[in-house]
């Protein structure tokens, strides 16, 4: 299994960017997904996550109305649209599939992790 997330880069505050996450050697659609990220010297931390056909969605509090995760399994691809993009969310964001749970937080609930894509919000 392998994950390649892409899309990070250098955004102005209050800009967007849309991240996205391609599965290869996987039936895609058996894995719930999710992104994390990871501040310098951090563990990562779990962002968004969305179910296999996209039914459940969850975020973490400091992303909600403004990160929307999905997903298009004829592409085997999820996607995290970020919006109104504060210094705050800059950090590496990586995307892992999980090993089959409903609520899925923890870095222990993923089997697969892709390389990371490096985000950074600055004027």
């Amino acid at each position: 299994v392998q994950l390649q997330a892409s899309g990070g880069g250098l955004v102005q505050p209050g800009g967007s960017l849309r991240l996205s996450c391609t599965a290869s050697g996987v039936t895609f659609s058996n894995y719930g997904m999710a992104w994390f990220r990871r501040y310098p010297g951090k563990e990562r931390e779990f962002v968004a996550q969305i179910s296999r056909y996209g039914e459940k969605i969850y975020y973490t509090d400091s992303v909600k109305g403004r990160f929307t995760i999905s997903r298009d399994n004829t592409r085997n691809t999820m996607y995290l649209r970020m919006s109104s993009l504060k210094p705050e969310d800059t950090a590496l964001y990586y995307c892992a599939a999980d090993r089959g749970c409903s609520y899925c937080p923890a870095i222990l609930h993923y089997a697969y992790w892709g390389q990371g894509t490096q985000v950074t919000v600055s004027s």
